[in-house]
């Protein structure tokens, strides 16, 4: 004979692992320390500005050509 599976109780059981593992890739998303978060932006920012050192504008092609 079959066993007998309480269909509420697995439900709850699928919903509940269904939620952890959207905890686990939210804890790796969004689990930075504030530091870490620092970090990244000042790197961003720096390489933001060595970008924007070295954009040509209008007024340097026009220079430039002749």
């Amino acid at each position: 004979m079959a066993d007998l599976i309480n269909l509420r109780r697995a439900r709850k059981d699928r919903d509940r692992k269904a939620k952890a593992g959207r905890a686990a890739e939210n804890r790796v998303n969004f689990g930075r320390t504030a530091a870490e978060r620092q970090r990244q932006s000042a790197e961003s920012d720096s390489r933001q500005r060595l970008l924007d050192g070295k954009r040509l504008d209008d007024r340097d092609a026009d220079r430039t050509d002749g």
